[in-house]
């Protein structure tokens, strides 16, 4: 290989780990509860009904029982596919991008991004 493919394979490389530590930290901020939700669970307002308490009680139980599926992001699906590039699957992470006919996650149809995951998920 000439020094400039060579050179050429390192910064996609580096692109690639950019990509996988940029999901990474967008991961860790949505894990993080933010301050304010924190302080209005924990402190109610003086002269709320008990009414009130009771229905927001009952959303919240209503909540957890009826979860809405989101759709895939890209982060969610660069997550993935950096850890499965990092136990040593690049080369089939490489294949499985040009299957659903991209050379860069970036460049795929977010509609095929469940299908990449489950091809994914047998690496």
């Amino acid at each position: 290989m000439s020094r400039i493919k060579l050179l050429l394979e390192v910064v996609q490389d580096i692109r690639s780990l950019a990509d996988s530590l940029q999901a990474v930290a967008e991961a860790m901020v949505q894990n993080e509860p933010e301050p304010a939700e924190e302080k209005q669970e924990s402190e109610p307002k003086a002269g709320v009904e008990k009414k009130n308490t009771r229905k927001k009680s009952a959303e919240k139980k209503a909540e957890p029982s009826t979860p809405e599926k989101s759709p895939l992001t890209l982060e969610q699906v660069r997550s993935v596919l950096a850890e499965k590039s990092r136990a040593g699957h690049t080369a089939a992470v490489r294949e499985l991008l040009l299957k659903h006919g991209a050379e860069k996650l970036s460049e795929i149809d977010p509609a095929q991004y469940a299908a990449l995951l489950a091809d994914a998920e047998v690496l």
